[in-house]
């Protein structure tokens, strides 16, 4: 359709425009889906499956030296608590392996200092935390989960060894009788590495079950205390994941973002042909 100078008329151009418009949204939209497949491994921790333990208890045994790390960045947790800004580990690596029976997961940061010593006024310990949910099938709340979905926390302080916990929220945490946590730690050239293990099944109350047929949310949170780091002064990580589960070639939406974008493609495609048919007065 044309006007009387032969030009295309206003309603085609603009009909021509909008189609210009959806079509450049399409194919940003096809070109952003890949880049949204891959942002869900960014957080993904890995975990190496060993048939025999070896050395995998001690920080500093030989059989971490095939599994695979990731780094984690930590920033303050911005709790409303003194100096709650004023953290300065930044990232952790964590190293996770798992037998038949166990997991075990080490971590390390650069901490110049070995601080072990809590019982002065202004003297604090250097600490490790690392929290799990306890229903699997809902991420709780980051900062110590709620009361309806809660959290275990695997604790461990330089000072005051190892604790195994259930929280509710914040500060409403409460020690396992029974615990079955175990850690290793140790400092050298100015890093601690820190090993958790605990037994993958558990028939305690509260107690999170580890389930090698999927992945595990996990969040982690580092305690400086040669800078008074405490209490919520800590620097933290977003939810990560333990890729336990079974791999199924990437998360169940990376097929629907890939079936979008081949469809935007196509309506892209549609939409041009018919702009230009219009604009040539077919």
């Amino acid at each position: 359709m044309t006007d009387d100078d032969g030009e295309p008329s206003p309603d085609v151009s603009r009909e021509v425009a909008v189609a210009g418009v959806l079509a450049l949204v399409l194919v940003a939209s096809a070109a952003l889906a890949p880049m949204l497949v891959d942002a869900r491994p960014a957080y993904e921790i890995p975990v190496d499956y060993q048939p025999d333990a070896g050395d995998l208890a001690a920080a500093d045994g030989a059989a971490w030296d095939e599994v695979p790390a990731a780094a984690v960045p930590l920033s303050s947790a911005g709790a409303g608590v003194p100096n709650a800004d004023d953290t300065t580990v930044d990232e952790a690596r964590v190293e996770v392996a798992r037998t038949n029976e166990r997991l075990y997961v080490r971590l390390s940061w650069r901490d110049g200092t070995r601080d072990v010593n809590d019982t002065g006024i202004r003297e604090f310990g250097d600490a490790l935390a690392v929290q799990l949910p306890v229903n699997q099938s809902e991420r709780p709340p980051i900062a110590m989960g709620s009361t309806d979905n809660m959290v275990n926390v695997w604790y461990w302080s330089a000072s005051a060894g190892t604790e195994e916990l259930l929280a509710g929220g914040p500060g409403s945490t409460t020690e396992f009788e029974d615990g079955s946590l175990a850690t290793n730690a140790t400092h050298e050239d100015g890093r601690w590495h820190v090993v958790f293990s605990r037994p993958l099944e558990t028939d305690r109350a509260n107690a999170t079950t580890i389930s090698t047929e999927r992945d595990m949310d996990v969040a982690l949170a580092v305690w400086n205390g040669s800078n008074m780091e405490r209490s919520g002064q800590k620097a933290t990580s977003e939810w990560y994941y333990l890729a336990l589960g079974p791999d199924t070639g990437g998360p169940p939406y990376q097929a629907i973002l890939w079936t979008v974008a081949g469809i935007a493609i196509v309506f892209t495609t549609l939409i041009t042909v018919e702009g230009v048919r219009r604009t040539r007065g077919e």
